[in-house]
């Protein structure tokens, strides 16, 4: 009588704590990753961009996006508010995360209606305009690894990542797992596309993460920097 009583609650409790206890063995392995790769080395200081307030732009010792919306930046306000709201939303509470878009001088009127469109619900404390003159914008924009040039007004849609140490970061390799099966030539990403929604939610945010990892894994001194992505990919393409 004893015995039936405890049996089904007895028989509960197994089936409750057996996939908690299964999901805790799998927890070390979900949380293994690769680091995101160093598409160029040592990208110049923007030693010649100020902000509105006359201070510098720093990118040693920030995770920074980087951005170019050029002479006319409210005519582009749809890709800072994706960027805002798919990227800087999402970051915005990291450890020296910002966002730096570079303008010229002559966008300051533009960039003063732009940020109120911007900070309408709140002070966007971590995102910076820098201002230089239009050759300036060029020699930062051609000391990145690009795929794509400026426009006429100094624009593009593209951003990209660059890491404390002044490095770009991207992937080596974008195929995925299907593409290396079906022998895809390699092609790498230097660059995410602020008109699409699919890049800057997926392939951006996750690459994001992995970089804000990396830097955890760095204080915390179990970095593997031999780690990378791409050799994930060819291990792949070797099986």
């Amino acid at each position: 009588m004893n015995i039936t009583k405890f049996k089904k609650p007895f028989v509960l409790s197994v089936l409750f704590f057996l996939p908690v206890l299964f999901l805790l063995f799998l927890y070390p392995s979900k949380h293994n990753y690769k680091t995101l790769d160093i598409i160029k080395k040592d990208i110049p200081k923007l030693t010649s961009f100020v902000t509105k307030d006359g201070e510098a732009i720093q990118l040693e010792n920030h995770l920074t996006v980087l951005g170019f919306l050029g002479d006319t930046p409210l005519e582009d306000a749809i890709l800072a508010l994706n960027l805002k709201e798919l990227v800087y939303d999402k970051f915005r509470g990291f450890k020296r995360f910002q966002i730096v878009i570079l303008v010229p001088e002559s966008a300051k009127a533009q960039v003063e209606q732009l940020e109120t469109e911007l900070n309408q619900y709140e002070f966007l404390e971590y995102w910076k305009f820098g201002f230089g003159t239009p050759s300036d914008i060029l020699v930062a924009h051609q000391s990145l690894k690009i795929s794509t040039v400026l426009d006429s007004n100094l624009r593009t849609s593209e951003v990209f990542i660059i890491d404390r140490e002044r490095h770009q970061r991207g992937r080596l390799d974008d195929r995925d797992k299907n593409q290396i099966k079906k022998k895809v030539p390699l092609y790498g990403m230097s660059s995410y596309d602020c008109l699409e929604v699919s890049i800057l939610k997926n392939k951006m945010s996750e690459d994001m993460r992995i970089l804000f990892t990396e830097y955890r894994q760095k204080r915390k001194g179990n970095f593997n920097s031999t780690s990378r992505r791409a050799d994930d990919l060819k291990a792949d393409e070797k099986n």
